[in-house]
């Protein structure tokens, strides 16, 4: 059985307007080929849909309920058009935790400066992939190489990696702190996105750890003075919290942090990205 939108739209056209004249010109056809297209439609799906009389149109039960259906579709399908559309006119760049830190503004402006017929949109999505996988970006922002192979990436700059703890522990008055003076404490990691993991630690001396999914409860928790948290400077730079502070981590590795995109089907505006990124996280 093959439906097609016009025939869906006739039939919402008519219940609308009420008649097939008025139908007719809402979709700048005939009002025959009204007629044969709601024909085509009933007897595609083998029911009547409409009850015609001489001064009226009304739908049937059975007619009531498939333009109900009919109005979801043909929602869809517009909504379809429009991200297809705007695709050429918008780069969505996801990011999971932070964005850029504070290369994010800069990274805005000069990109609407150098590219203005293209929208730069950043899209946070707290998964793996930053939103690429789910379809919700265009390019990620990621601090791990990507896991799935369908993706590629490009590292396009270093961030310190930074301790985040409560205002008042004693190792907020240092200027920063070493891996073996944070074993004692618990560490709260987000192993879907995190940049931290126990590993960063000698087998002897790692920390306990606590999962968390999102960066305002891991501030929250952080807050109390019963946890301590690890990540890239960019977070300390986006998210600032009274009652935490943050401190480098001396021999902790810098952080890598890359663009990713889809292996088989790059955006168009990829190259144009990693280029203006490398040149922001090389400038002091």
């Amino acid at each position: 059985m093959d439906i097609e939108l016009r025939q869906l739209r006739c039939l919402v056209a008519i219940v609308d307007e009420g008649t097939f004249t008025d139908a007719a010109l809402r979709l700048g056809v005939s009002q025959a080929a009204v007629s044969r297209t709601l024909a085509s439609l009933e007897q595609a799906l083998g029911v009547r849909l409409l009850r015609r009389t001489s001064r009226s149109v009304t739908p049937t039960a059975t007619g009531t309920r498939l333009v109900a259906h009919a109005r979801r579709v043909l929602a869809e399908a517009d909504e379809l058009v429009r991200v297809a559309a705007a695709g050429e006119g918008a780069l969505r760049v996801g990011y999971a935790w932070s964005a850029l830190g504070r290369h994010t503004p800069a990274f805005q402006r000069r990109w609407a400066a150098a590219y203005p017929d293209t929208e730069l949109q950043l899209v946070r999505v707290n998964t793996p992939s930053a939103g690429l996988a789910e379809g919700s970006c265009d390019l990620a922002v990621l601090r791990r190489p990507p896991a799935d192979r369908r993706f590629d990436s490009a590292i396009v700059g270093l961030e310190r990696r930074l301790c985040a703890m409560a205002a008042d522990d004693p190792l907020a008055r240092r200027r920063s702190v070493r891996l073996a003076e944070l074993s004692g404490y618990t560490l709260l990691i987000d192993r879907r996105t995190g940049t931290t993991t126990p590993e960063l630690w000698p087998p002897d001396a790692r920390p306990a750890t606590e999962d968390t999914h999102d960066v305002d409860d891991w501030l929250t928790a952080i807050s109390t003075g019963r946890r301590i948290g690890m990540s890239a400077e960019a977070t300390a730079s986006q998210y600032r919290r009274p009652g935490v502070v943050y401190r480098p981590v001396r021999d902790a590795e810098p952080v890598a942090v890359r663009l990713a995109w889809w292996r088989d089907d790059p955006h168009p505006a990829t190259q144009d990205v990693i280029e203006l990124l490398t040149a922001l996280y090389r400038t002091p």
